[in-house]
């Protein structure tokens, strides 16, 4: 079983110190250790059940006073790891769910109980970068599912007194933003290069373009 565990401190040494230690006490592979907004680190350590509560606990230790936050999931699902490294692609973005946390921590927390509790997709797990410290969670599939999977999040034990705001917001009003994620990077490259090569037609149709591609300024 594959577990994750989180430090996070509001103190850069301390966090280093943290992850240090972390990664001597107990036998787990280092996710990630960097620095965050606001002046904050975190450390993600990846590893059997046991060995990931070693760790953080070892982590805890270090941080002292420092410490935000800290977080073991027993058997985090896998997309949610995929989405702390960015935006996950998805097929269609259907209705969306919204969820804020006050740390980073708990961000991560509510990702993963959103979608074991429901029929929804992971699109970002957003790790307080340039926020001011805060972190946010985006899910999407059927309104329905959306809500039970906001409503999980907010009633975990994890995550209580963590979740600032949250919102749920249906299809037929997401249409806008919803190009943004709609059909993932792939579909993303795909229109830009059809925009460029309108681009290039209309300027051979001007003569501002030769046929082997280069400019031309006759």
């Amino acid at each position: 079983m594959t577990a994750i565990g989180v430090v996070e401190t509001v103190s850069i040494p301390l966090g280093v110190l943290a992850g240090d230690q972390m990664v001597k006490t107990a036998q787990v592979e280092l996710v990630t250790a960097q620095t965050v907004c606001a002046g904050k680190y975190i450390v993600v350590v990846s590893g059997e059940v046991a060995a990931v509560r070693s760790a953080v606990a070892a982590g805890v230790e270090s941080a002292a006073s420092a410490l935000v936050d800290s977080l073991v999931i027993a058997n985090v699902d896998e997309r949610v790891v995929a989405a702390m490294a960015g935006a996950c692609p998805t097929e269609q973005v259907q209705a969306v769910g919204v969820m804020e946390t006050f740390s980073l921590a708990s961000s991560i927390s509510a990702a993963d109980t959103a979608v074991k509790a429901a029929d929804v997709e992971l699109i970002e797990v957003r790790l307080g970068r340039g926020m001011g410290g805060k972190s946010f969670v985006i899910v999407t599939g059927e309104v329905a599912a959306v809500e039970a999977a906001v409503q999980a999040a907010e009633g975990s034990e994890q995550t209580q007194g963590l979740i600032s705001s949250s919102v749920v917001i249906p299809r037929r009003t997401w249409t806008s933003f919803a190009r943004c994620y709609d059909g993932g990077a792939e579909k993303r490259v795909k229109k830009q290069e059809s925009k460029i090569q309108k681009i290039r037609s209309k300027s051979k149709e001007k003569g501002d373009i030769h046929h082997d591609g280069s400019a031309g300024y006759d």
